[in-house]
């Protein structure tokens, strides 16, 4: 708290509710979740390991047109697929393979993902002029997560059923590349979709999901944007959690824990 309020002195206790809530559940993990969690089968409440009370509702998937970074990837996707291409290019000229899985489960499952930006910075030396549309757009939201970049996933396989068990965050993926006769799909809760090139697909990853590539011979891709909800959290919120996000960051980099970042730079 004293870091917080030192970093944002003007912000009054009445904004940091749900902050402050976030900070309790991570301090003592076992406080109990709200009912709309706890009480839907599709989401995995015991996965949560980052949880804002007070969101409001949600569910699997959102109008990507209550977005405007939805809007701005549809009518560039022209744009982004040349800059996609630019990138590969430039790979195969340096002999050097950005594609990374970045965790087992996505080596095992054949999703490999060309990195633009790790918890939510650039990535040193990396090639954005080949991609100055695509990394405008991707810098407009903020982003999160992990990873955000484009995303393979090989044919004939699929990232196994799983959550990501954290509410502050939305997904929104663009097809890139889909493979023909509507073979790749993604199941979130209950509800399937299948990716179409130049359209988006908005969903919350605290739902069950998991994919599939059924095609025998072509590859999907995405471009896969990982952002904290702005459809939810204020402006104030979003600034606080990146900032915390950013300490736990420099903490894991001193105690050495920081292999994707070891890997991605």
């Amino acid at each position: 708290p004293s870091l917080l309020s030192s970093k944002f002195p003007n912000v009054p206790d009445s904004q940091l509710e749900r902050v402050a809530g976030f900070i309790r559940h991570t301090l003592d993990p076992n406080l109990p979740l709200e009912d709309d969690i706890i009480q839907n089968e599709w989401r995995p409440h015991d996965e949560i390991h980052a949880y804002m009370p007070g969101l409001g509702p949600t569910q699997p998937f959102h109008d990507p047109s209550s977005l405007e970074l939805c809007k701005q990837l549809s009518e560039n996707y022209d744009t982004i697929v040349s800059e996609y291409e630019a990138l590969l290019e430039d790979m195969e000229a340096k002999r050097k393979d950005r594609f990374q899985s970045v965790t087992s489960m996505n080596y095992d499952s054949g999703w490999r993902t060309l990195v633009l930006f790790y918890n939510g910075h650039r990535i040193p030396d990396f090639p954005y002029k080949l991609c100055p549309v695509t990394t405008r757009i991707m810098e407009s939201v903020p982003l999160a997560g992990r990873i955000a970049g484009f995303n393979r996933q090989k044919p004939n396989t699929g990232i196994p059923l799983h959550s990501d068990g954290n509410n502050m965050w939305l997904t929104c993926q663009m097809g890139i590349k889909v493979p023909s006769d509507d073979k790749a799909w993604i199941r979130v809760g209950p509800e399937t979709r299948r990716w179409k090139q130049g359209e988006c697909l908005l969903y919350d990853t605290t739902y069950e999901h998991e994919t599939m590539n059924e095609h025998e011979s072509e590859e999907r891709v995405v471009l896969h944007i990982d952002f904290f909800n702005t459809l939810s959290m204020t402006k104030v919120e979003i600034e606080i959690m990146e900032y915390i996000y950013h300490l736990r960051e420099e903490f894991m980099k001193a105690e050495g824990v920081s292999k994707v970042g070891a890997q991605i730079l």
